[in-house]
């Protein structure tokens, strides 16, 4: 179907909404039919938001289809942060249990203006890897940090950088003691550059017209939002007292606004979980067990025509 004009005081401009009257009432047209060498053709159909479409690892470009005019995310993330495993000393006295690694900062059910047919670029955020090197009677133990998510526009510029969890770590402890020093993960911090739509409609998949305040199905459940990840889960020291104690490691950080929980950490000899969809890894429990990898980023998004 091609593209269709109506003259507007004197000049050709394209439909972009339609409208007739029926029954002393104007209504939106759903679709215009012409007649062609004798064959009803459709001529204009209002655009109608696309289905949702979720990213969830790499790189690569998709286009903006003709007749949009905004992209919905309905839920983007960084790459959650990995957590680092327990341990056990010979002579140090106690023992150490991994911190959680940091979330990846997010955005839920916000829109964004972009252009019919400009190329949009993204690259997904990966999860961080667990600390779980073992030289050095295992020490030390450093969890690697995710990596971004991105998004942006060959029209629209930059439309948001959410950065990624940092890796929570355990350093400076010795076979003969000390103890080590834990560090959780990091929050990754949100960059929002595009420009937000609030306040307009558009027309769903179902045919219904509705306001974009009701977007509201992503992880946070509330329209337009967007903010930083959380730090990695570490009370006090993280460490036990005395030798082949037992502790617990620490959950990583919960992502979406504590929406999505972070992976949860090991108990009794058991490793940490891994976490997801940005969320931070798991620590390990000691005496000795692995941390967990964070989760990866994501982006789900769809477009619409808002009016």
């Amino acid at each position: 179907m091609a593209n269709t004009y109506a003259k507007v005081s004197g000049t050709f401009e394209e439909i972009e909404n339609a409208y007739g009257k029926v029954s002393g009432t104007w209504e939106e047209a759903d679709e215009i039919y012409a007649k062609v060498s004798g064959t009803w053709e459709l001529v204009f159909a209002a655009f109608t938001a696309t289905s949702l479409t979720t990213l969830s690892s790499g790189s690569g470009t998709f286009t903006v289809p003709d007749g949009a005019n905004a992209i919905h995310i309905q839920a983007a993330v960084g790459g959650g942060g990995g957590a680092a495993g327990g341990i056990d000393y010979d002579k140090a006295g106690g023992e150490s249990a991994g911190a959680g690694g940091g979330s990846g900062a997010y955005v839920s059910d916000k829109v964004f203006t972009v252009t019919e047919g400009e190329t949009i670029t993204y690259s997904i955020g990966s999860g961080g890897a667990a600390g779980n090197q073992t030289s050095n009677y295992g020490q030390p133990r450093i969890a690697s940090a995710g990596t971004n998510s991105t998004l942006s526009g060959s029209t629209a510029g930059a439309i948001f950088t959410l950065s990624a969890g940092g890796g929570s770590s355990g350093t400076g402890g010795g076979v003969q003691g000390p103890l080590r020093t834990n560090t959780a993960g990091t929050a990754g911090a949100a960059t929002v550059g595009g420009t937000a739509v609030t306040s307009g409609n558009f027309r769903d998949l179902d045919g219904s017209t509705k306001s974009v305040t009701t977007l509201t199905s992503g992880p946070v459940g509330t329209f337009n939002q967007s903010g930083s990840g959380a730090a990695g889960d570490l009370s006090g020291s993280g460490n036990c007292g005395g030798d082949n104690c037992s502790i617990a490691g620490f959950a990583g950080g919960d992502s979406y606004a504590g929406n999505i929980s972070g992976g949860s950490g090991g108990s009794g000899g058991s490793p940490g979980s891994v976490g997801t969809r940005g969320s931070g890894g798991g620590g390990g429990s000691a005496p000795t067990s692995n941390g967990a990898a964070g989760g990866a980023g994501e982006i789900q998004y769809r477009f619409l025509r808002v009016n």
